[in-house]
């Protein structure tokens, strides 16, 4: 069995392998073989846009609904295929320069562009649909499990899922919230596996995956709100009295309030930090994977096509490598927001007589 599993990905390596240099020659022979512009390929494949993009097929998307509200007020819902490739419906049209780069625009009769209210299913929101189905259909099938078998311990996917489970609540999230780990596991427990998922599907490069979920900062910011908003309105009294009257000497209270403008900027730094911490690792890692895969373009750019399906084996070895590093990265930073979040709300449900007796 092994070695059947070793033939099969020793056969996909070298099929990615060969496409590459394939690859490269059209290009070359299609006097394409120009330097590729690195910015705008980064940017386009990590950004959002208003189609799926088809494996191998540049031009080819899947394409999602387009839902629009109109100048004079009315709304259109169509199909994204309509507007790409510079087409113009119902004159909408999605622009390829200009501040709504890459954005559905409104022509008006005047040939000015307006950019309409946009509620449009674009990738990355799709994508985020798509990794909530998948979050409920794994928990769902595991409460199923437990409601046919009792406390029979599953095996196979649900086993490693229950262990996954054991280990974010019991040893995470029940010894830091201690009594209030039930009240507050079932929040904790969902963004874990949320982000994990958002993180895993971004690291297949085809349908369902593929949408940079995690390394958008609209994402993160939602998600970091989240804890900010339950850290902040769940905090008792002794929390609200520690920012704004903190045990200080006097002095750095009044007249000069030092220590409560800190505290304050605190509140809003730790979701800043979780925003930027979960975006900046996730959206980095798939940065590498394509600058990774563009040295194949630019050296058969600058060396010729034999140079470039040289490149092609040493990019796919180092793809594969960050490939990896990067499945380790989306737990590591699933489990990292989980425990800061954990962390955060613990800190705002500490009472003053809890905190006479830990000093």
């Amino acid at each position: 069995m092994k070695k059947v599993i070793t033939a099969i990905i020793a056969v996909a390596v070298l099929a990615l392998m060969a496409w590459g240099y394939t690859d490269a020659a059209r290009h070359s022979h299609e006097g394409e073989a120009g330097m590729p512009a690195v910015k705008e390929i980064i940017f386009e494949h990590l950004g959002d846009s208003y189609g799926w993009e088809v494996p191998f097929s540049h031009s080819k998307r899947i394409p999602l609904p387009v839902i629009v509200r109109a100048n004079d007020g009315s709304w259109h819902v169509f199909s994204s295929g309509r507007v790409t490739g510079g087409d113009t419906f119902e004159h909408f049209k999605i622009a390829h320069e200009g501040n709504y780069n890459n954005k559905v625009v409104e022509v008006l009769a005047d040939g000015s562009e307006v950019r309409p209210i946009d509620l449009s299913i674009t990738k990355n929101a799709c994508g985020i649909f798509i990794s909530a189905l998948v979050v409920c259909l794994l928990v769902f099938g595991l409460k199923r499990w437990y409601v046919r078998n009792g406390l029979k311990a599953p095996r196979g996917g649900k086993g490693m899922l229950e262990l996954v489970v054991d280990f974010v609540y019991g040893d995470t999230i029940k010894p830091i919230m201690g009594a209030e780990a039930p009240k507050y596991g079932p929040y904790l427990l969902t963004v874990f596996f949320f982000i994990l998922t958002m993180n895993l599907l971004g690291l297949i490069v085809i349908f369902p995956g593929g949408a940079n979920l995690t390394g958008n900062i609209s994402v993160t910011l939602v998600l970091a709100l989240c804890t900010f908003l339950i850290t902040n309105f769940t905090g008792t009294k002794h929390y609200w009295k520690e920012i704004l009257w903190p045990d200080v000497p006097m002095a750095l209270k009044c007249p000069m309030p030092l220590m409560p403008i800190i505290e304050i900027l605190g509140i809003f730094t730790k979701p800043i930090a979780l925003m930027i911490r979960l975006f900046a690792n996730m959206m980095s890692g798939h940065m590498v994977v394509i600058v990774f895969m563009l040295l194949i373009f630019i050296f058969t750019a600058l060396f010729g096509v034999v140079a470039g399906g040289a490149t092609s084996v040493l990019s796919l070895v180092l793809s594969l490598f960050m490939l990896i590093l990067d499945t380790l990265v989306s737990f590591i930073q699933a489990y990292v927001f989980t425990i800061l979040s954990t962390m955060f709300i613990s800190m705002s449900h500490i009472h003053e007589e809890h905190e006479e007796k830990v000093k």
